[in-house]
């Protein structure tokens, strides 16, 4: 794997030197844009508005518009200069429990490895986290912006996970959403009001239990995989082949809401048969 940063892991007052790397992999299939006429692969340029020639990559500068038609440009030591120990050092600021932190937050996994020389800093870092069972929550910049994250082990490396802040999370207050039955919890919805609880809701509700009860499983990630992109392959080698392209599978139809209780009703018997 190849570094996407270095610098210091700031934990107090001690510095642990590490290396950040990407913890995952793409898999998705990469597609070429090709001109219709001719196949031929479509290239993106780099063009100028003004005379619409073509500029080179060594030739082109990071500017921030100011005020309309006014640009400051900055470079890299420009970037440095804007505070030189956050470019450099993930600093934890705090530490939490994990639960307190929603999904939604979390954006992007990466490992931090100690540099030489610093292993048992971070051993005990690790170590300790481990024994307190919460997370640090830390601040980093890296491609010239600052990140949230927390830093947690997984099993003997450090993983730090990026967040999102507060303010790049939408409102939902928006959308259309109904409001949650007063047998569950009072509704915040700014555009429906709760849903009442009636006889057949309470029912649908218990039989709703019932079956994600029954799909209830220990997670184990191996048993997933992306069978989307594996179908993907199946007719790229079809098409490839000459062969016809056979459709692998229906659009689902929507539930009516007469046919709920018969559709969760239907829905347990089926995982009942396969338990």
């Amino acid at each position: 794997m190849r570094a996407l940063w270095s610098g210091a892991l700031s934990f107090g007052l001690v510095n642990i030197p590490v290396k950040l790397y990407s913890a995952t992999n793409e898999h998705e299939l990469k597609f070429n844009l090709l001109h219709k006429k001719d196949l031929q692969p479509v290239r993106y340029a780099r063009v100028c508005r003004s005379d619409g020639r073509e500029i080179p990559y060594e030739d082109i500068v990071k500017g921030y518009q100011y005020e309309k038609g006014d640009y400051i440009v900055l470079d890299d030591e420009d970037f440095k200069k804007a505070n030189a120990r956050k470019t450099k050092t993930i600093d934890i600021v705090d530490f939490t429990e994990e639960t307190e932190i929603d999904t939604i937050f979390y954006q992007k996994p990466y490992y931090l490895e100690p540099e030489k020389g610093a292993e048992r800093p971070y051993a005990l870092l690790r170590d300790a986290i481990a024994k307190s069972k919460k997370v640090g929550v830390a601040k980093f910049v890296i491609r010239n912006k600052e990140h949230l994250a927390v830093i947690k082990p997984m099993k003997n490396v450090l993983v730090l996970n990026q967040l999102r802040f507060e303010d790049e999370i939408r409102d939902p207050g928006d959308l259309n959403i109904p409001g949650a039955s007063t047998a569950t919890t009072k509704s915040k919805s700014k555009n429906k009001p709760a849903l009442k609880v009636t006889a057949r809701s309470a029912k649908e509700l218990d039989v709703a239990l019932a079956l994600i009860n029954h799909l209830t499983e220990t997670f184990k990630p191996q048993d997933y995989h992306d069978t989307y992109t594996e179908e993907l392959k199946e007719i790229i080698e079809e098409k490839a082949k000459g062969k016809p392209i056979h459709k692998k599978g229906a659009a689902p139809k929507n539930t009516n809401v007469a046919d709920l209780m018969a559709a969760l009703q239907a829905s347990l018997e089926k995982e009942k048969q396969h338990a």
